[in-house]
């Protein structure tokens, strides 16, 4: 078993660089804890400093997953895993988390959106606030009928300080739709489903807002291929279409830096979940594959990615369904 500070030489391709060449830091969050299974992390900032969360248990959609969290001392040492909420259903019966989202607005607690169900056709969402960075967390609620709240990537917060939350529906036809709260998950409003690429749905966004004020979202896909579509407002968005990076059907990331730059985490491949791949964008068409996270054989996937007050870029992401994994980058050197 890799040491949790090693960090893999990528076999970089032309025009790469790997994430040991430029990453600050390479780490597991984790080498030790209570449940076989772990995937779909999140990250955010908070006053007290990061905070990480994801879905652990026996295996993904068993009753007994739940949703497990660690912060980051002021050492840079991240705290042991603590589960910090189980689902249940309308019966008291446990039932299956899944997708963690954290996100900390401008003002008010730290937020955190899940869901709960059975499979991603029959779920539901909740979320928890909290007002100490982490260290306790409201009683769980659930989110109106209909709204899931962000399906697995983080909001935007606007100007007015709503949020715009990137979500999606998984039955038999996938469809990504936006959801908007003015008052940090109190009210709810469900926009219309984004108008699909003609090549298929789409399903798990991710939200870029651009320097000119365009709105970009970013989808999975099951084509081969991710999907975008654009906005001016928020509100009107065209049809998604098909951009020149490969997707295997496999979740995405993405967050504007603060440089002006687009940078999207994601697997560079139209088959299995690796490599994991970091690419660049000043205009969200034109993408430059820039570093190599992980090429080894293996699944390293579902990566969330943020922009901290230091500037510096943090990722996390599945490592083998067993860890997640944390790389801080320098933006300069990206």
């Amino acid at each position: 078993m890799r040491s949790p500070h090693f960090t893999p030489r990528a076999r970089s391709g032309k025009g790469m660089i790997s994430a040991e060449d430029r990453s600050l830091q390479a780490e597991f969050i984790f080498t030790d804890a209570p449940f076989a299974s772990a995937h779909a992390s999140t990250i955010a900032e908070t006053a007290h400093g990061l905070i990480a969360a994801w879905f652990g248990g026996p295996y993904e959609s068993h009753p007994e997953v739940g949703i497990w969290l660690a912060r980051r001392h002021e050492d840079g040492r991240w705290s042991a895993p603590v589960e910090i909420v189980r689902g249940h259903d309308r019966w008291g019966r446990r039932s299956a988390c899944w997708n963690p989202v954290l996100f900390q607005p401008r003002a008010g607690p730290l937020l955190l959106f899940y869901k709960v169900g059975p499979s991603p056709r029959r779920w539901w969402g909740m979320m928890m606030r909290s007002g100490d960075g982490g260290q306790s967390w409201s009683a769980p609620e659930r989110l109106p009928r209909g709204v899931l709240g962000p399906i697995k990537n983080k909001p935007v917060e606007l100007a007015d300080g709503a949020l715009l939350c990137p979500s999606s529906t998984e039955s038999l036809v996938w469809r990504c739709h936006l959801e908007r709260t003015p008052d940090q998950g109190r009210s709810w409003q469900r926009l219309p489903a984004l108008r699909a690429s003609r090549t298929g749905g789409s399903i798990q966004p991710s939200i870029l807002r651009y320097p000119d004020g365009a709105m970009q979202i970013l989808c999975r896909s099951r084509k081969g291929a991710i999907t975008i579509c654009w906005s001016q407002d928020g509100v009107r968005w065209d049809r998604m279409l098909p951009l020149d990076l490969p997707n295997p059907d496999s979740g995405i990331d993405a967050v504007m830096l603060d440089d002006g730059r687009a940078l999207l985490v994601y697997n560079h491949t139209r088959q299995g979940r690796s490599p994991l791949n970091l690419a660049l964008s000043s205009d969200g068409q034109r993408w430059q594959p820039s570093v190599v996270l992980e090429d080894w054989p293996g699944e390293y996937s579902y990566p969330a990615v943020i922009q901290s007050r230091d500037r510096r870029i943090h990722v996390t992401y599945t490592w083998q369904r067993r860890r997640i994994r944390h790389v801080v980058l320098d933006p300069a050197s990206v």
